[in-house]
């Protein structure tokens, strides 16, 4: 089969010569072989593991999405994802960058409330000298 993971900005990883794939879905864990059925199914947040033959067991954390099966080929399509072949250090890593973007997103949304009660309070303004 062949492999194609998509983020919103990239190619995440494109593999040929993959033997399985495994999913997290919203109804379950599925696993893909090259015969299978064609079929489309959302993703939970979870690990995809994929074989080859050239790269062995390979694990990829995603954050939810959407995934595709049509013939031999199989698109992934999510808005992160983090690789690695040990699940430990997959998961190290993957706390690791999560906490990282939560504390940005805190950030974000912490800079939209200021700008956000800053534009009321000079349309209250206005609507007061008006």
């Amino acid at each position: 089969m062949h492999l194609r993971i998509l983020l919103p900005a990239r190619v995440f990883a494109d593999i040929d010569a993959v033997a399985s794939v495994v999913v997290e879905t919203l109804a379950g864990s599925v696993g893909l072989l090259p015969h299978r059925l064609d079929c489309i199914a959302a993703l939970s947040p979870g690990i995809l593991s994929y074989a080859s033959s050239n790269l062995g067991k390979v694990y990829v954390a995603l954050d939810g999405g959407v995934m595709a099966k049509n013939g031999s080929d199989v698109w992934v399509s999510t808005r992160r994802a983090i690789s690695g072949t040990d699940l430990a250090a997959l998961h190290a890593t993957v706390k690791q960058e999560f906490e990282s973007v939560d504390i940005r997103e805190r950030q974000a949304r912490t800079s939209v409330a200021k700008m956000e009660s800053a534009l009321l309070g000079r349309l209250r303004d206005l609507q007061h000298a008006g």
